[in-house]
């Protein structure tokens, strides 16, 4: 498996956490109005995304590291 798949895998498996995390707590402040801020909601939009914003960022930037990275290693690997 090239160095690109498994960042990519592992940048999808991170950002579906998150998303299972940004779920769980919309969720839990549609059920407990009671027990959250009134802001709660917009809250969580926003520390959420920018969290899952920020780390797909950071994803692109290995994304195209590891791209160099398999390219050097085809290059450097010798002919038969």
């Amino acid at each position: 498996m090239s160095k690109k798949t498994r960042t990519i895998l592992v940048m999808v498996i991170i950002e579906a956490g998150l998303a299972g995390i940004w779920w769980y707590l919309a969720r839990y402040g549609m059920d407990n109005p009671d027990r959250v801020t009134p802001d709660f909601q917009a809250v969580v939009g926003q520390t959420m995304g920018m969290a899952m914003g920020g780390l797909l960022g950071v994803g692109i930037i290995l994304f195209l590291v590891a791209a160099r990275n398999d390219r050097k290693a085809a290059q450097d690997k010798p002919d038969r």
